[in-house]
């Protein structure tokens, strides 16, 4: 009889403890879920890690992590933005951070002009923002003809940025049809305006058809995975890392860039 008392407290004993803990857990995510929901879950939206979090900025003003160690930051934007505020978007400054440049798309292909290009260029320039203009590349289309399109479109003036060849889609080519018809086109384009393009890309399509033929321009990798780009045997000049961003005077999400440099640096990569 004894024993069995003992048993009974025992369980009694364990079952008070397994309320307790139920108890101090239910309370902990009540807590705790006011939070997740306000700073966890945008964190893991926008593709962050944890492990690098002492490597970026939390700034719920740009609406996604932002990576520190860096001091100059743009974006770049196409008319998928729509109407841009350029006056609040060079106005914008959060802990220091400002934007400092503007990659526009002026056109694709060797027809399309981006419908916004004209007034982003105009509006930016006004603004005092440091502006660049971006041609997308088709492998499939003459390059040449490529090549004439951005030239009759970008008009760059000194203090201006280099002109960017984005080249992220292969269309079944080759990755000698793909090289060929890119050397073209940076070929004309500096002959014109007299400095090396930027090459716009993602780290696994240079890897795989721009590696050893592009080495010597300026690289701008597309990169969204939190740690910092690394290259094989390069440095990059630009990252974007997000196409998720929030900046005052553009509506919805915009793609955000940081300069692997200071801005005295990148100015002395403008067109003199």
């Amino acid at each position: 009889m004894v024993v069995a008392r003992a048993g009974g407290k025992k369980k009694k004993l364990n079952k008070s403890r397994l309320y307790l803990y139920a108890g101090l857990f239910a309370v902990f995510l009540i807590v705790m879920a006011p939070l997740f929901f306000r700073y966890g879950l945008p964190l893991i939206k926008s593709g962050f890690s944890w492990t690098e979090a002492e490597q970026y900025h939390n700034l719920k003003n740009f609406g996604v992590p932002i990576p520190s160690g860096f001091k100059t930051h743009g974006i770049d934007v196409s008319h998928h933005q729509g109407r841009i505020s350029w006056a609040e978007v060079a106005a914008m400054e959060v802990n220091g951070i400002r934007i400092s440049f503007a990659i526009l798309k002026a056109t694709e292909g060797i027809t399309r002009q981006d419908r916004q290009f004209k007034r982003n260029w105009e509006k930016a320039g006004e603004a005092g923002m440091m502006r660049g203009a971006y041609h997308f590349f088709h492998p499939t289309r003459d390059a040449t003809k490529q090549a004439e399109n951005f030239i009759k479109q970008v008009k760059l003036k000194p203090g201006d940025l280099p002109p960017v060849l984005d080249i992220e889609v292969s269309n079944r080519r080759s990755k000698a049809e793909i090289v060929e018809g890119a050397q073209e086109w940076c070929r004309l384009v500096e002959e014109h305006y007299g400095v090396k393009p930027i090459i716009y890309t993602s780290p696994g399509f240079y890897d795989k058809y721009l590696a050893d033929d592009f080495e010597d321009y300026p690289l701008w990798i597309a990169h969204y995975v939190k740690d910092t780009p690394r290259m094989h045997h390069r440095r990059w000049q630009f990252w974007q890392h997000t196409d998720k961003a929030t900046i005052n005077g553009v509506k919805g999400t915009v793609d955000l860039n940081v300069f692997n440099g200071s801005l005295s640096k990148l100015r002395k990569m403008c067109i003199e």
